[in-house]
This record gives C-alpha cells, sequence and structure tokens, in this order.
C-alpha cells in the first residue's frame, strides 16, 4: 500500500481515541441539552400558571431552539451543536436578567452552568467569547441601575423564584455532575496510561539489561557492574575477576534432546552459577551457552581460582532434563583486574583466550590467563593469515624422507613432509602449523598441493629410472570430513600421470572412528584404482583390528615412540614383535619409523620388520639432495 494511505497501529489507537472522545461528548451535549430542555419546560409550565406570560414566551421559544441545537447534536456536528446551546442559554439568561430582576435575578446563576458548557464542550473561544459578553453585560447593567438610567424592579419574594431558582441550579448541578464524572474518569484513565508506560518502562529497562531466557544479566548490564566492581576494587586496592564459562558439548545435547530441553538445561546452569556466586557478584549470559561471572573485592589469582573451582564443582551434579538425568561439564577462563587489564572488553577477550586453553587441555577445567597464551593467539593469528599467501608465494615446500628394504637396504619410497619457509619467521615446523591448517579449515587447499607436487615429483623419479619408487602422503581427517578427498586423489594422478599402485596414503587411526557408508565407499574405490592404504602411527591411536580387513589396509607403520626404546624398554618391544607378527598373519607390511642407529635397525630385522625409515640412513630431504641420494644407486623397472 502507498505510504501516503498506510497506518501503524499508533496512529489507529490516536484515531480510536479521538473518535471515542468526540462520541462521549455528543452524548454529553445531548444529555445536556435534553436535562435543560426538561428544565425549561417545568419553568415555562410553572409561569404560565402564574400568567407570567412574558417569561413563558421566552421559555417557550429557548425550548425550541435547544431542540434544534439537540437535533444537530444526534447528528453528529458538535462544535455547532456546542456553539448553539450556549448561545441560546447565554441569550435566555440575559434576556431575562435585563427584563426581570437585573442583577438581583436568579437567571444569574445560569452564567456559571453555560461557562462550565462552553468550556468542557465549546472549546476556548466560545469560552472566552461568553465570557466576555457575561461581564461586559453586568458591567453595562450594573452601571445603569446604580445611575438611575435603567432600573430593574425587584418584586417581593415569591414561591415561584424558589422554584425557578431550584431548577436552574438542578439544570447546571446534573450537567456539572455529568462532567465532573467525565473529567474523574478521564483523570483516571491517564492516571491508569501511566501506570501502564511506568510499568512498559520497567519492563524494557529489564529486559534491555537482562537475558530473556534465563533472567541472567546480559552482556550490557554485565559490563556496567563489571565497571561498577573494577572502580571499587581500585578503591580498595583489591582486584576484580571475570570468569568465562562455555559449556562442554553443549551442542550435542541440544540436538539430541531438542531445543527446549537445552533451554531448560540453560536455566538450570543459571540457577546453581547464581547459587555459587555472593550476593554483590555478577551472573550473566554472555549467549548461547556461554555465562559471564564478575567477582568483586578478590585478593589474588588464588581466590580467582578457587572460585573457578566451585564453579566446576556446582556444575558436577546431574541436571534433571526431560525427565533424565544429564551429566554437564564445563571450560572456564579467569582473567583478572587490573593485572590483566582495566576495562571489560580487554579482560573478556583474555578471559575468552584462557577458557579455549582450558578446553584444549581437555575440557571440564579451568584457565588463568597469562600473557604466554596472548602471544600464542597472536601467533596463531599470524600463522593462520600467513598459511593462504604461503600457497600463493611458495613458501612451503615437499621434504622427502626415505624408506628402506630392511634385509636388502634397497631404498623403496619415500615420505612427502611438507616444510614452510616463513620469510619473517623462518623455518615453521608442520608440528606448528598443521593443527592451525586443520582448525582453520586450510589443510584441504595444503593438503591438495601436497598430493599434487608429491605425486609430479614421484614421475620425474620414474623418469630417471627409478619406476619401482613409491611416495606417502600424509592426509588430515579433515580433508575427508571436509573435502573432496577422492577427487583430489584422482585430480592428483591424472594430472602428473603417476600410477595409482606408486602412491600410499598414510591415513591416522581417528578416521576409522568414523566408519561411515561415505567413507567406507572412497577407500574401497581408491584400493579398486590401485592406491596403496597405510596406518600411521599405529599402537598410539583407537586400535581395532577389525578395520584392518574391512578397509583393505596395506601397511602398517609402528610409530617411532616404540622404536626409539626398543632395545633399552622390553616392554617396548614387546609391543613391535606383537605388532610385527599381527601384520604378517594378515599379510600386511610392516614400516618402522625413527630408527637411528644401527642395534635398532638388526633387532627390527630379527622380529622381521620389513622397511624403515630414520636418521639411520637421512632426516627428510629437499628434493635436489634426495635426487643425489638416488644417484649413487642403480635404477630399478
Amino acid at each position: 500500500m502507498h505510504s501516503g494511505f498506510a497506518m501503524d497501529k499508533h496512529e489507529f489507537r490516536s484515531i480510536s481515541a479521538s473518535s471515542a472522545t468526540t462520541e462521549l461528548q455528543l452524548r454529553r451535549i445531548s444529555q445536556i441539552i435534553f436535562a435543560v430542555t426538561v428544565a425549561l419546560s417545568f419553568v415555562a409550565v410553572q409561569n404560565l400558571l402564574a400568567s407570567r406570560w412574558r417569561t413563558a414566551a421566552l421559555m417557550l421559544g429557548t425550548i425550541g431552539l435547544l431542540v434544534i441545537a439537540y437535533r444537530i447534536a444526534r447528528a453528529g456536528r458538535l462544535q455547532v451543536a456546542a456553539g448553539l446551546m450556549t448561545a441560546i442559554l447565554t441569550g435566555m439568561a440575559t434576556l431575562l436578567i435585563w427584563l426581570d430582576q437585573g442583577l438581583h435575578d436568579h437567571a444569574l446563576l445560569g452564567y456559571c452552568g453555560i461557562l462550565i458548557f462552553a468550556g468542557v464542550l465549546g472549546g476556548g473561544r466560545i469560552f472566552l467569547l461568553l465570557l466576555g459578553f457575561m461581564l461586559l453585560n453586568i458591567l453595562v447593567l450594573g452601571v445603569l441601575n446604580l445611575q438611575g438610567i435603567y432600573v430593574n424592579e425587584v418584586p417581593p419574594l415569591r414561591a415561584g423564584n424558589i422554584v425557578d431558582a431550584s431548577v436552574v441550579i438542578v439544570a447546571v448541578g446534573f450537567a456539572s455532575w455529568l462532567l465532573a464524572g467525565d473529567l474523574r474518569r478521564a483523570l483516571r484513565n491517564v492516571e491508569e496510561e501511566n501506570l501502564r508506560v511506568r510499568e512498559s518502562q520497567r519492563q524494557i529497562e529489564h529486559l534491555a539489561g537482562h537475558d530473556p531466557l534465563t533472567g541472567l544479566a546480559n552482556r550490557l548490564l554485565a559490563r556496567d557492574r563489571f565497571e561498577q566492581a573494577l572502580a571499587q576494587a581500585l578503591r580498595n586496592q583489591s582486584r576484580v575477576a571475570l570468569l568465562f564459562l562455555d559449556l562442554d558439548n553443549f551442542k550435542t545435547i541440544n540436538d539430541s534432546l531438542g531445543h527446549v530441553a537445552g533451554d531448560q538445561l540453560l536455566c538450570q546452569v543459571a540457577e546453581r552459577l547464581q547459587q555459587v556466586v555472593r550476593s554483590g557478584d555478577t551472573v550473566c549470559r554472555q549467549g548461547g551457552d556461554e555465562f559471564l561471572l564478575t567477582l568483586g573485592n578478590v585478593t589474588d589469582r588464588a581466590a580467582a581460582a578457587m572460585a573457578a573451582i566451585k564453579v566446576l564443582e556446582q556444575l558436577h551434579a546431574p541436571f534433571f532434563v526431560n525427565g533424565q538425568d544429564v551429566l554437564v561439564s564445563c571450560s572456564l577462563g579467569v582473567a583478572l583486574g587490573p593485572e590483566d587489564g582495566v576495562d571489560f572488553d580487554t579482560l573478556l577477550k583474555k578471559a575468552d583466550m584462557a577458557m579455549y586453553k582450558a578446553k584444549d587441555s581437555g575440557r571440564n577445567a579451568w584457565r588463568c590467563y597469562d600473557e604466554e597464551m596472548n602471544s600464542s593467539v597472536n601467533r596463531y593469528l599470524q600463522l593462520a593469515a600467513g598459511m593462504r599467501a604461503a600457497l600463493a608465494s611458495e613458501q612451503f615446500s615437499l621434504h622427502f624422507q626415505p624408506q628402506f628394504e630392511l634385509v636388502s637396504g634397497r631404498l623403496v619410497g619415500a615420505e612427502a613432509l611438507i616444510r614452510w619457509q616463513h620469510p619473517e619467521l623462518g623455518m615453521i615446523s608442520p608440528e606448528t602449523f598443521i593443527p592451525i591448517a586443520e582448525k582453520t579449515g586450510l589443510i584441504i587447499d595444503i593438503g591438495a598441493w601436497v598430493l599434487q607436487e608429491a605425486c609430479a615429483q614421484a614421475v620425474r623419479w620414474h623418469q630417471q629410472g627409478f619406476g619401482a619408487l613409491r611416495v606417502s602422503v600424509n592426509l588430515s581427517p579433515i580433508q575427508f570430513r571436509r573435502g573432496d578427498i577422492e577427487r583430489v586423489v584422482v585430480a592428483a594422478l591424472e594430472d602428473s600421470g603417476l600410477p595409482a599402485r606408486a602412491l600410499d596414503l598414510e591415513l591416522t587411526e581417528s578416521l576409522f572412528i568414523d566408519d561411515t557408508v561415505a567413507f567406507s565407499g572412497v577407500l574401497h574405490r581408491l584400493r579398486e584404482r590401485g592406491v596403496g592404504l597405510s596406518i600411521d602411527d599405529f599402537g598410539t591411536g583407537y586400535s581395532n583390528l577389525g578395520y584392518l580387513k574391512r578397509f583393505e589396509v596395506a601397511t602398517l607403520k609402528i610409530d617411532r615412540s616404540f622404536v626409539c626404546r626398543l632395545i633399552q624398554d622390553p616392554q617396548d618391544e614387546a609391543i613391535v614383535r606383537a605388532i610385527i607378527q599381527m601384520a604378517h598373519s594378515l599379510k600386511l607390511a610392516i614400516v618402522a619409523e625413527g630408527i637411528e642407529d644401527a642395534a635398532t635397525l638388526e633387532r627390527l630385522i630379527a622380529l622381521g620388520c620389513d622397511r624403515g625409515q630414520g636418521f639411520f640412513w637421512a632426516p627428510a630431504l629437499p628434493a635436489e639432495e634426495f635426487n643425489r641420494l638416488l644417484q649413487g644407486r642403480e635404477p630399478s623397472a
């Protein structure tokens, strides 16, 4: 609809209220005209009986005019009816005053009632005109009487005078009672509206500062309470603690039990948090499953840590949601003012950092902020921002660690390992940047680049005559869960021209926990192409022997943590022997990582290990150095 015709609800209410007021005024003026007409009729009859023909005729004429005013009022013309009625009554009263007893006449009483009618029903202009006319009339008549120019006769009091005065008083009184009732109702309505407005303001102020679900303070109010607590702490030379709380695995509960149950759980958590803090402290719902606690008058970090421990204990008991017990834990980060900052945003950021450290440490834990966290976060952000540029500017490179057949000493393969030469920070270890790449999702692009480069390099080795050489590439679980890994592998093989049999994909054991139909299908199709599958760091993760058969794994790689202590620790040797025997019984190949001396090599040969890699032969080498290593060996078909 065109904006010129649009009407919002406030305009509609205003129009409705104005219409109701007009209808009330029309009803009142009709009632007043009717009451005055009845009163004048009574007076007219009384004067007719007393043979006072002039006064009776004036009354009857006035009644006729009032009937016209009444019909105009019934037609809805308020201002015309009000103006006509007050003019008629004023004219009648004025004539009676001049013709009868002058300023002693009881008609003068009617002036007061007429002014009331005019003020309430006729508006300010009519009221002022009538008031001026009445004062002028009284003044002129009074002067003429005093000067003897025109003198009204004052006959002796008779019974009719009492009746006439009583009728006037009754008519004016009735009309005043009606109008006064309207005024009282209007004042009552105004007072009730004021109460509603004040209540609405209180509700708005409460909603502006509180969470609608839990009733806790929201972030806006929490900021204000924190600033007050910090100001008091600075005056008292004490401290204020800000605790950032995040529920662990709340999304799982919300998804499994439903959002209504999730809301119930949040309300119960809010109640428990309010029970654990002091009366002057503030509990705030930051949003979602995050809460803030502002603790004033804290002596030191130890006191803040004790408060964090109490919170963890308070949430330890089960919650009763949807008719069942639900266990919930939380991760807490603690920042202390003024040591860690003197404003809300700074302490909130630092408490948030500490909370994520608590999550990284295994959850259901607390951590206090320290500067190392800040530098760690800054380094994280720096590396995350730099990785995209690193791909475009060729800062990444591949190193290759050779794999040897232990009995013959023949070089049979190479594991591709990524390296990052940062222009400012120097060489960055994969242990540093790979977890960041996985968290940010950049591992998908980086992993695709590694596959392309490793396959291309393997083809170059094959062209030099080393056709039996295989290349191994590590894959992240993120590449399976969020990337199209099958397409990436196939594209790398087709673009490079590398035979699928020359590529091994090294998978972590954690991948096999996600044993979905899609995951199984991807591995099956890759195996059908001829791609080899290896389990990296076997023995350190989720070692379920069932997946070795189900996914047609070809190779197990024994983790270096077992190999490096093989000679010194009989338990590690027993583990290595068991892995080798199990693999051979399943017709799987075995590769030992981390071989660093001849004694370890000899022991692995004795135990029946097939292949190995480690510093005993060489660390991971750039492609050029790996080429020089190949030059001293005979090419293989």
